[in-house]
């Protein structure tokens, strides 16, 4: 979708000046807010993709407005609401035990998955980023949509976040590293490469 998280490419920003050092939390509440956040993600009401969506759904003043782990806060706060956890809580509820913890998120998420299909493309294949406008959930930049690349590398099969996002299954698809020239991106005086990792849905032959 083309919603506020999805400035790259855009003027009027600004330069962007990274800290260095960066701290890895700027306040103790940031610490709190991730927390909160990867706990209620372990009750299985939502998926990290919903969350995701969540947050990109926010309005864009108070999305551009707000600290990093606000945004996080402002996503869940959507969530708990949609599914009614403020009323109660399901009798059927996980929970994550402190005692837990440690080794759930040692264990992760991994999102590849068997493949249902052999794979459309290759590395060494010139492609083409389809011109897809949507409302809905997706990992393709905006900026990247209708440009010239070439695949790189084919990371075999993952959950496609647009189908999972919205309650409609993991929907495995072919994810593939593409190199665009940033001159095709961003115009004529560029003179770099950008890769991008992109579902196989994004794409079609150049």
């Amino acid at each position: 979708m083309n919603g506020p998280q999805d400035a790259g490419g855009m003027m009027g920003f600004g330069p962007v000046v990274p800290e260095n050092p960066e701290p890895v939390f700027h306040a103790p509440w940031e610490g709190r807010a991730l927390a909160i956040t990867l706990a209620m993600g372990a009750l299985g009401q939502w998926n990290i993709d919903m969350s995701r969506h969540a947050r990109e759904t926010l309005p864009p003043g108070q999305y551009w407005s707000s600290p990093y782990y606000e945004i996080w806060i402002a996503g869940l706060e959507k969530l708990i609401a949609e599914r009614g956890l403020l009323n109660g809580a399901p009798e059927d509820l996980k929970t994550l035990r402190a005692g837990n913890v440690a080794a759930v998120l040692a264990r992760g998420g991994p999102a590849n998955r068997p493949p249902g299909r052999l794979a459309h493309f290759a590395p060494g294949i010139a492609v083409r980023t389809r011109n897809l406008q949507t409302p809905r959930h997706t990992r393709l930049p905006r900026y990247l949509i209708g440009c010239r690349g070439v695949v790189q590398r084919h990371h075999g099969a993952h959950v496609f976040p647009d189908s999972n996002a919205h309650g409609e299954g993991e929907n495995p698809q072919h994810l593939y590293t593409v190199m665009f020239k940033t001159s095709e991106v961003f115009g004529t005086s560029a003179r770099d490469e950008i890769c991008a990792d992109l579902f196989e849905p994004y794409l079609e032959a150049a």
